[in-house]
């Protein structure tokens, strides 16, 4: 899918975008000297080790290995394939992704593909609500106001197994992507039909405000509607099913890792301090109209470690606010086990459980947005619901007890990442128990590291690395390259670095390591790249011009070394002997000023 993407598009993107931005808004960063720090993200740590150098256009982390660009981080950080890491950078600076290539380079329709097709299930879905006077009085039930409907692109299905599919289908490739897409269900005797009937809609969108699936919600379930038009609407009569129906999981969909409204949570928030987990699509909404943009829910599944990554990457703050029944604390214990390893120093999570019979859509319309904060404000903190939820049916005061809470919460404290609130919690069971926490870190974890210094590298390497540093260098080295006539590996690849800098004057070192993405030099370019370069600017140009004159005295002396062994053999031809006489006087003088 790269190669659709042409490389003069990325080199502008790369040019545009500042890697420290970029990142920034995702991990807080520290100034240190021209650099920037912070404890990686993608390993836990205490001390900082994750580097971004503005300079380079290049993050580095000397504990994991970690480093890239900023597109590369984005895949990394945000799960992104390539072209939908490049398709966010553009959007944040304005650029939109020109395709090469066209759709003959794909041996069937793509996922784009999917995402219009489903984008048009959201746009039927929307023409159809005004039309449905069922869907309109629950609508008006509830509460929804106008702007509410447009901003959630709710939506209607209409009874009947095959409006979708007239509506979409017209061909046997739409079919099979409607059936791809989770739209269309089989039945027993091999019929298509409409998996989504007589439900309001709610489309569910990814990070990017794409549909990528939906949930829908029965109305009644009397089953009565429309006439049955065709014998095989018996098949979809079957599957009317639960309350709340969901798509399957599909090539865009998986509903471990998807929160519903968490676009809308991200356009209507610039800085977000909070979020709040709730359990369906109509806390949220309600929620959103109250005034509360904040909230989200699962789809139809428990909290995953998936989803407390997504949610602690969107604010540092996450309330999952639960049911007080059986169900609802197990749930919320659930989301506790998930959420423990994500635990990194400065994300907190809190547990809200809601009064018996009532969820957030009813105590936000008797409460008011005002009500509900203020339950949000008292809303229990996950060490006390930790320690509570584990002691509920042990008698701390007696030893028994206290070595049973004490055996309970280990496992668990082991769990989170190494930092203070790691050592908090120990101090705390130990506090509870009378007992040594006894919580061995995660090696991993327990690692130290250190920023490595400078390390010795062959005359190519270091050449190479100062290049990526500077590209600009190249413009001191006209061709032909005389270091070209050194037989040694990496030297080719110096030449075309040269070269390659030389024709994009102003390229900066992560648009040159990325020209490099689909070769198998790149992840030797890469760390190049992310090896710590020692000197001021001009040291690094004296640098790398002595590693070039070395470069062709290794050449000249190997050249001069195999002319002499010919000689000795007495197989010379008479322009070797010319050429040897010329490398022996080119000595000379040099062995005289030494």
């Amino acid at each position: 899918m790269r190669g659709r993407i042409p490389d003069s598009f990325i080199d502008e993107l790369l040019a545009r975008v500042d890697i420290v931005d970029v990142i920034e808004r995702r991990v807080p960063l520290k100034k240190a000297g021209r650099e920037w720090t912070a404890c990686c993200p993608f390993h836990n740590e205490r001390t900082p080790s994750f580097y971004v150098s503005p300079a380079k256009q290049f993050f580095h982390c000397f504990g994991c290995g970690a480093h890239g660009t900023a597109v590369k981080f984005l895949m990394d950080y945000e799960r992104l394939e390539f072209p939908d890491a490049v398709e966010e950078l553009a959007q944040s600076v304005g650029l939109t992704v020109p395709r090469e290539g066209g759709r003959e380079a794909a041996p069937r329709e793509d996922k784009s593909d999917l995402y219009a097709l489903l984008d048009g299930a959201a746009r039927w879905y929307e023409n159809e609500l005004p039309r449905s006077a069922e869907a309109q009085a629950y609508c008006k039930k509830r509460g929804l106001d106008a702007d509410t409907i447009v901003r959630f692109r709710l939506g209607w299905a209409p009874a009947g197994y095959d409006g979708l599919i007239k509506a979409l289908g017209g061909s046997d490739k739409r079919m099979q992507l409607l059936t791809e897409a989770g739209m269309v269900a089989t039945g027993e005797r091999g019929h298509r039909y409409d998996r989504f009937r007589e439900r309001l809609m709610f489309p569910i969108l990814d990070r990017r405000g794409r549909v990528i699936a939906f949930g829908g919600r029965i109305l009644e379930k009397s089953g009565e509607g429309s006439p049955v038009l065709d014998p095989s609407a018996q098949d979809a009569r079957k599957n009317e099913g639960p309350k709340y129906l969901n798509s399957p999981e599909t090539p865009l969909f998986h509903k471990g890792r998807e929160l519903f409204a968490l676009w809308q949570v991200k356009q209507a928030n610039t800085s977000l301090a909070r979020i709040v987990v709730v359990e369906g699509y109509m806390d949220v909404i309600a929620l959103h109209q109250a005034g509360l943009p904040i909230a989200v829910a699962t789809l139809g599944t428990a909290t995953t470690p998936e989803h407390t990554e997504v949610l602690f990457r969107a604010a540092p703050d996450v309330v999952f606010c639960f049911d007080g029944d059986r169900a609802g604390r197990a749930a919320a214990w659930k989301a506790l086990e998930a959420a423990l390893p994500r635990l990194r120093d400065g994300r907190q999570a809190y547990f809200l459980f809601l009064p018996e019979g009532e969820d957030p859509d009813t105590l936000v319309r008797k409460e008011g947005k005002e009500g509900f904060e203020k339950r949000l404000r008292e809303a229990t903190p996950l060490s006390d619901y930790f320690f509570g939820e584990l002691a509920h049916d042990v008698d701390t005061a007696s030893l028994d007890g206290r070595a049973r809470l004490a055996e309970r919460a280990r496992p668990l404290v082991a769990r989170l990442p190494d930092g203070a609130f790691r050592d908090l919690m120990a101090q705390e069971l130990e506090k509870r128990t009378g007992a040594r926490a006894n919580v061995p870190a995660e090696p991993s974890a327990r690692r130290a590291v250190q920023r490595p210094v400078a390390v010795q590298r062959s005359l190519v390497r270091s050449a190479i690395a100062l290049l990526l540093a500077q590209p600009g260098l190249a413009d001191l080295v006209a061709p032909p390259y005389r270091f070209l006539r050194l037989d040694k590996p990496g030297v080719g690849l110096l030449a075309e670095l040269l070269d390659l800098c030389r024709a994009r004057p102003g390229i900066n070192p992560a648009m040159l390591v990325e020209h490099f993405a689909e070769r198998p030099e790149y992840p030797s370019l890469q760390k190049l790249m992310a090896a710590m370069v020692v000197g001021e600017p001009e040291t690094q140009r004296a640098e790398f011009l002595d590693a070039l004159a070395r470069m062709e005295d290794q050449a000249i002396a190997l050249r001069r070394e195999a002319l002499a062994a010919k000689h000795r053999e007495g197989t010379l031809s008479s322009a070797e002997k010319a050429e040897l006489r010329e490398l022996l006087a080119a000595r000379r003088p040099s062995a005289a000023q030494g």
